[in-house]
This record gives structure tokens, C-alpha cells and sequence, in this order.
């Protein structure tokens, strides 16, 4: 999944509930950025028969943002005899990343095979009502009831990108009604996000784009994500992941999905 949709939040989850129904056993939770950090450094202080011992004899290794290994031939290296020593074993491995295994291009082909050979598992953008669920948890833990129901669905609305900047949001309502010492109200809610509600207003979604591309050449939005090559619906599909291309920050892979899981080479 990409950016702020919760992975790592999710990743310590599994790590925190682990340990406390089986507090045998041994989690290790680390991102992949820190594993190469302390490869690096086992290298360094040439204590690399230690790094092996440490990192193969855990019951559950959990790497976090495994992308970050992109181009680390040595660490790759690594991490798969790692992943291979601790699979023999018997032993777990759970990796989150902003990319299905198969569009890790930096990545060596026998890697993207081992992290495909599990359970992959896609995480989506939040709907309304979790984002609200969300929104009225956080509230509840920072400033009780003082926090009107009206505000939270109001940023549940519009702040739609990524759960990261939604608590970003709210935050910065909370810090600033406790700053002025006044309750918050909907008034207050929009004068102090005016910046990041302006940006999502100009903000423009595949979904969106599909639709009114659909529209325009008078097909069905299913059409788009079909295995279809006539001229009637490849050059609306082709209009419309061009425009995917240039008006949303998603990446190439995460547009070539959206367009029936094609090759992220199609949308360029």
C-alpha cells in the first residue's frame, strides 16, 4: 500500500500482539533501513557471524518498508539468505512494503519470488467510516468530549489522502484550540487547515478521472480495467492513465492496477 495507509501502525500491531499472547516467543520488529544500518555496522566491526546469530535465531522477523533495500545488492544479499535460514526453520516472516512484491524492480528477481511465496495482502485507502472511526478514537484520547461530532466528520470528508495526514489534521485543531483556549467549532476547524483543504480540493483521484473519461468516450469504467484491445476502449484506457499519470501522485504500478493490474510500463 502506499504512503500513510497505516502499514507500519499495522506491522507493530502484529509485533505488539505477539508478544503478549506468547511472550516466549522472540519477535524482532525493525525497518528495513535499520537492518541495513546494523548489516552495515556488523560489517564494519567485522561481527558478521553475529548479525547472523541474531537476526536467524528470532521466531518472527518483521521488516518494515522493505523497498528501502531498492538497489542494496549486499543488503539484498543478506536479507534473503536471512529470510531462507529462518523459512528452513520454521520460522515467520512478515515484511511490508509501499509495493506488491512483483513491482520491487530494484529488487533481484529470486528476492521478489521469496517475498511473493507467502500471503501478499494489499492495503487500501481508508473508506468514510473508518476514517471517522479513526478521527473520533484519536479525539477521544486527546481532548475527551470537547471535540464536537460535526468537526470529525467534517475532516473525515475531506482530508481523504492517508490516515498520516488525517491525524496530521486533527492535531493541528487540537494544538490550536488548546493554544487560543476557546472550544472547536466547524468555524475554527477550516481557519486553521485552510492550507491543507485547499490542496485536497485541487487534489484529483483515478476513480474520478476514470469516470469522466468513461463519460467522454461513452464506455463503461469497467471497460477500462478489461483485457480489451480494440481501438474503441485502448484509447480511452490509454487518455486515462496518461492523465492518472500527471494529475495524481500515485506511482506507476499503483495506476497500472487500477487499470486492470497492467504492467506499470503501459501507463508511461
Amino acid at each position: 500500500g502506499g504512503v500513510g495507509l497505516g502499514k507500519t501502525h499495522l506491522m507493530q500491531g502484529i509485533a505488539w500482539r505477539l508478544r503478549e499472547r506468547q511472550p516466549l516467543k522472540r519477535v524482532m520488529y525493525l525497518s528495513a533501513e535499520k537492518f541495513m544500518y546494523r548489516f552495515v555496522r556488523a560489517l564494519r566491526f567485522k561481527n558478521i557471524m553475529g548479525f547472523k546469530e541474531l537476526f536467524r535465531s528470532v521466531d518472527v522477523l518483521m521488516v518494515d518498508d522493505v523497498q528501502f533495500m531498492d538497489g542494496k545488492d549486499a543488503t539484498q544479499e543478506e536479507f534473503f539468505h536471512t529470510f531462507n535460514a529462518l523459512i528452513e526453520q520454521g520460522h515467520q516472516i512478515v515484511v511490508s512494503g509501499d509495493r506488491s512484491p512483483s513491482d520491487l524492480e530494484g529488487m533481484e528477481e529470486r528476492m521478489r519470488s521469496r517475498l511473493g511465496c507467502g500471503l501478499v495482502a494489499e492495503v487500501h485507502s481508508t473508506s468514510y467510516e473508518l476514517r471517522l472511526g479513526i478521527l473520533q478514537a484519536k479525539a477521544e484520547l486527546s481532548v475527551g468530549s470537547k471535540l464536537p461530532n460535526k468537526v470529525l466528520e467534517f475532516l473525515a470528508h475531506k482530508i481523504t489522502s492517508n490516515v498520516r495526514e488525517l491525524e496530521g489534521a486533527l492535531n493541528r485543531v487540537v494544538a490550536h484550540a488548546t493554544l487560543v483556549g476557546r472550544p472547536i467549532g466547524l468555524d475554527s476547524a477550516q481557519e486553521v487547515l485552510h492550507d491543507l483543504l485547499r490542496a485536497h480540493d485541487r487534489r484529483v483521484t483515478i476513480e474520478e478521472i476514470q469516470k469522466r473519461v468513461a463519460d467522454y468516450y461513452n464506455i463503461r469504467v469497467a471497460e477500462m480495467g478489461s483485457a480489451r484491445r480494440s481501438q474503441m476502449v485502448a484509447r480511452p484506457r490509454q487518455v486515462a492513465m496518461s492523465l492518472a499519470k500527471r494529475l495524481t501522485s500515485r506511482s506507476l504500478p499503483e495506476i497500472g492496477r487500477k487499470f486492470g493490474n497492467r504492467d506499470h510500463t503501459t501507463v508511461m
